[in-house]
């Protein structure tokens, strides 16, 4: 039959040295159930705190979770219970600033509209301009369309568009003030 060997009695007494030296550490720090506390009483004033520094409540909300959140994680760094409120509202303040950095390093970072960039009102105003040209220009007989294209769209000269489609000069400008004409007419039914 073995034999069993008795446990030595060091190993239990180190064991509760070592969980007596943890709660002192404990006691040291800001407890969870202190931090709670602080929670629940100074929560609103954070917040208060925040809105001060920030413009939008999401954003004030996020600091003041984020303040609790590191404050909870470094709780055993905070030697005096009775500062962590002054730890709290110290790291809002510098969360604060760097959500405000944050935001104006974005808006350098975005493109500026360059001086004689058209709004987007006038953007739209001339693409429905465009379009009811375009729509005109289909309505047109196929040498008026053909004419002032090449003239006006493809900068060509009277004469280089009449050698273009082989017809003469004459012609080129019989075509091209009608095609005006009737382009007039149907631009300003639609105004």
């Amino acid at each position: 039959m073995p034999v069993i060997a008795p446990v030595p009695a060091a190993r239990p007494a180190r064991l509760a040295s070592q969980r007596e030296g943890a709660e002192d550490t404990m006691a040291a720090g800001t407890t969870v159930d202190h931090l709670t506390e602080t929670y629940r009483a100074h929560y609103r004033s954070l917040l208060g705190l925040a809105a001060l520094l920030l413009d939008d409540t999401a954003s004030c909300e996020d600091v003041v979770q984020e303040a609790f959140i590191r404050v909870h994680s470094a709780r055993g760094r905070v030697r005096e219970p009775e500062k962590t409120l002054a730890y709290l509202r110290q790291t809002v303040v510098n969360l604060s600033r760097s959500a405000l950095r944050r935001r104006i390093l974005g808006l350098k970072l975005l493109s500026k509209p360059m001086p004689d960039m058209a709004s987007a009102e006038e953007g739209a105003y001339d693409q429905l301009e465009r379009d009811a040209l375009i729509k005109a220009m289909r309505g047109l007989q196929r040498r008026q369309r053909e004419v002032l294209v090449l003239r006006y769209f493809a900068d060509m000269t009277e004469a280089q568009v009449a050698d273009t489609l082989g017809i003469s000069l004459g012609s080129v400008k019989a075509y091209g003030s009608r095609g005006i004409a009737a382009l007039r007419v149907v631009m300003e039914a639609n105004s």
